[in-house]
């Protein structure tokens, strides 16, 4: 059986439906039987760029709360995984995605 990792992201909602179409064309979400599959809830992310930073959304020094969505999306085997954080780069409006990829247990 492949190494099964789980991906999440936090993404503003007006970009949430084009993050998804790209993880999901790189292999993200797909169980045996099923494709584009993932769980997405709203909530309210908060962030402060910095001097340097370039912000999608926001002004540098001033803190910024933002509708954003967070994704859940299953990746079957480590490819799979590092295409779809790859995909997602591309896709996401901000200098820095906030993501994390998660190694699964089978027991």
């Amino acid at each position: 059986m492949a190494t099964r990792f789980q991906l999440v992201f936090h993404v503003p909602v007006a970009a949430l439906e084009a993050c998804k179409t790209a993880i999901f064309a790189a292999g993200a979400g797909r169980y045996p039987e099923y494709s584009e599959c993932c769980f997405t809830v709203i909530g309210t992310g908060q962030f402060r760029p910095g001097a340097g930073a370039n912000p999608h959304i926001g002004e540098r020094g001033k803190a910024e709360t933002v509708e954003e969505a967070r994704v859940e999306a299953i990746c079957v085997g480590e490819e799979v995984a590092r295409n779809a954080v790859a995909a997602l780069k591309k896709a996401h409006p901000y200098e820095e995605p906030s993501y994390s990829v998660l190694r699964l247990e089978d027991f």
